[in-house]
């Protein structure tokens, strides 16, 4: 049951990065550890947040992207 909560949070956080008109295989999370790199200030919020609910979580999802 977990891996099918892990596989549909992250088909959700897509489908919603999508809709922002980020590319269709990136994440959010992955989307916002981006800008927050290159300085954009929404980027720095967002993953500000997520940070808030799963510690580190844009450092991890960028070094799990780019690895």
């Amino acid at each position: 049951m977990r891996s099918y909560l892990a596989n549909l949070r992250t088909a959700l956080s897509t489908l919603l990065n999508a809709l922002l008109g980020g590319e269709a295989p990136e994440t959010l999370s992955y989307r916002s550890a981006k800008a927050r790199r290159s300085g954009k200030r929404w980027g720095c919020l967002m993953c500000r947040l997520l940070d808030a609910f799963d510690r580190d979580h844009c450092d991890r999802t960028l070094r799990w992207w780019e690895e």
